[in-house]
Formats: structure tokens, sequence, C-alpha cells
């Protein structure tokens, strides 16, 4: 493309608000982690390699039965309150700042299990009802 030889109104995406294509048969509930999988289509927060947390749903969508791509999702990046995990994967104020890893939609771990679960995003605080989470998505995939 040629250099810019006047004024460009350029587009911007302001704020935390993001959408994106949901994967086949995944039910994804409102308030749940979100993540998204290697083939770039987004699902419910599970144990597994190869996802990274993306944010919080902002709706219930249900693609079950459906085609990778047939249903959006409206999510938000941002910190949200999770479930922390229990035992040795408990997550303790030592661990803000660290990587959170997927245990399931509402759960997050200290560990990746030895490879099985993949990065939530990174702890920012935690209370007794839980972990807060930070998603950025850009972030996890460049640390």
């Amino acid at each position: 493309m040629p250099v810019l030889t006047q004024d460009r109104n350029t587009p911007r995406l302001a704020g935390d608000m993001r959408e994106g294509d949901v994967a086949a048969d995944a039910l994804i509930h409102a308030g749940a982690i979100v993540v998204r999988g290697a083939d770039g289509f987004l699902r419910e927060g599970q144990e597994g390699a190869g996802l990274v947390g993306v944010g919080c749903a902002q709706e219930r969508v249900d693609n079950r039965g459906g085609v990778d791509g047939d249903k959006q999702l409206s999510y938000r990046s941002g910190i949200y309150r999770y479930a922390n995990s229990a035992g040795g994967d408990e997550i303790t104020s030592a661990d803000i700042g660290q990587k959170a890893y997927l245990v399931d939609d509402q759960t997050v771990a200290k560990t990746n299990g030895t490879g099985a679960r993949s990065p939530a995003g990174f702890v920012d605080g935690l209370d007794a009802d839980g972990v807060w989470v930070r998603f950025d998505e850009a972030l996890i995939n460049i640390s």
C-alpha cells in the first residue's frame, strides 16, 4: 500500500469489550472464564494445553451442535474474581503477579499441572472469596 498523501480517518477500538467466534459444540455461560484455542475460536475455560484466557463472558452462548464460528460471544478483558484451587495448587499472596492456570470455567490454580493446564491470566490479588485474575491475552502470549 502506498504512503498517505492526505489525512486519514483511522478506526479505533476502545475499551475492554471484545467479540469473537465460538468453537463448535461449546456452551459458554455468562460470567465464565473465556479462552481462545490454538484454532482462534472461543471456548469455556477448561483444563487443557494450547488455550489462553481472554476474559469474562458477558452473555450465555450455546453453540452445541453448531460448527466453528456459527455463534459470536461478547466478552471483556480486565480483572475478575474466580474460585481458587486447593492443596498444592492453591494460589496465595506470594503468587501475586504470577500466572494463574485454568482448571475449569470458574476456577484457577497456581501451577500448570505438569503441562496439562494453560494460562488464564495473572494473579492480581486474592481475598476470602477467590482470586482476582487479570486477563490480557497479548501479555500472556508474550510472557
